[in-house]
C-alpha cells in the first residue's frame, strides 16, 4: 500500500499507524482522511493484526485537527471538499471501533479538533506528560465532527463536554486523565515504550473476544437491559464455541497461561 501523509508497520501481530505531516502540524487533509480509512479496512481484514497502536510523527502535535488552510484555498468547494474528507474519517473512526483489534492512541503531543475527535474513537488511550487537548472547533466558527459528539459525553459527562465543546478549554495531560480522557499518562521519553508494551500484551490476547466486548460497550448505552443481555448472551455463547475460548477455558481450569491463536 502507497501511502503519502500516513506511515504503516506491521509487525508481531502490531500495525502502528503515525500520522505523518509533522510540517503541517499532521492536520487531516483530504489524503489523510482517506488513507486512514484505507489503513483501517486493511488492519481489520488482516488476520494477523492483533493490535493497532495511532500516534503522530514528531514530538509536538499528535494532530492540530482539520487542515484549515485546504478548506481556505477551496473556495466555494470547500463545504465540499468537507463532506469528501469527513466520509472517510468517519469511516475509519468507525471501522477502528468495530474491528476485533483494540486501537491505542499514544497521544505524544497536542490533540486538537480533528485529531481530539479521532483519539476519543480509540480504544485505549496513553498520553505523554507534555500532552494537551482541546476540541478547539466553535473557535473557528466550525461544529465537531470525527465522532467526538458521540464519544466526550459519554467519557466525561455532559456538563464538562458542553465545557469543552463551547469554550474550547486546553486540558493538560494530568487534567485530561482526572477527567478520563486517557488512561494513563507516562513521561514523554517512555510513551511509546510504554504503548508497546502493552500493544505486546494485547497482541497475544483473544483478539475475538476483545471485538465482542469492544462491539458491547460500544452499542450498551443505546440498548434496553434486555436486549443488551441477549447480545451478552449471544456474544459469550460464540465464544464458548470459538478456539479461543476453549483455550481459554482449558488453561483457566490447568491454571497455565492460555495460548491464544487469535483467530477472527
Amino acid at each position: 500500500m502507497e501511502l503519502k501523509t500516513l506511515l504503516l508497520d506491521k509487525r508481531s501481530g502490531i500495525a502502528r499507524i503515525t500520522l505523518n505531516r509533522p510540517d503541517a502540524a499532521n492536520a487531516l487533509d483530504r489524503t489523510m482522511a482517506r488513507e486512514l480509512m484505507e489503513v483501517a479496512i486493511d488492519c481489520d481484514e488482516d488476520p494477523a493484526v492483533r493490535c493497532v497502536v495511532l500516534t503522530g510523527a514528531g514530538s509536538r502535535m499528535f494532530c492540530a485537527g482539520g487542515d484549515l488552510r485546504a478548506f481556505v484555498e477551496a473556495g466555494e468547494r470547500g463545504p465540499a471538499l468537507v463532506k469528501d474528507m469527513t466520509t472517510n474519517l468517519h469511516a475509519a473512526v468507525s471501522r477502528f471501533a468495530r474491528m476485533n483489534a483494540p486501537v491505542i492512541a499514544a497521544v505524544n503531543g497536542t490533540a486538537a479538533g480533528g485529531g481530539f475527535s479521532l483519539m476519543c474513537g480509540c480504544d485505549l488511550v496513553f498520553a505523554a506528560a507534555s500532552a494537551s487537548f482541546t476540541m478547539a472547533y466553535t473557535r473557528a466558527g466550525l461544529s465537531p465532527d470525527g465522532s467526538s459528539t458521540f464519544y466526550l459525553a459519554r467519557l466525561v459527562g455532559l456538563r464538562r463536554a458542553y465545557e469543552m465543546a463551547l469554550t474550547n478549554r486546553v486540558l493538560s495531560a494530568t487534567e485530561a486523565l482526572e477527567w478520563g480522557l486517557v488512561n494513563r499518562v507516562v513521561p514523554d521519553a517512555d510513551l511509546m515504550q510504554e504503548v508497546e508494551a502493552l500493544a505486546v500484551q494485547l497482541a497475544v490476547g483473544p483478539t475475538a473476544a476483545f471485538g465482542v466486548t469492544k462491539r458491547l460497550l460500544l452499542d450498551g448505552s443505546a440498548e434496553t437491559l434486555e436486549t443488551q443481555m441477549e447480545r451478552e448472551s449471544r456474544g459469550i455463547a460464540s465464544m464458548l464455541g470459538h478456539p479461543d475460548g476453549q483455550e481459554g477455558v482449558k488453561a483457566f481450569l490447568a491454571k497455565r497461561k492460555p495460548a491464544f491463536g487469535g483467530r477472527p
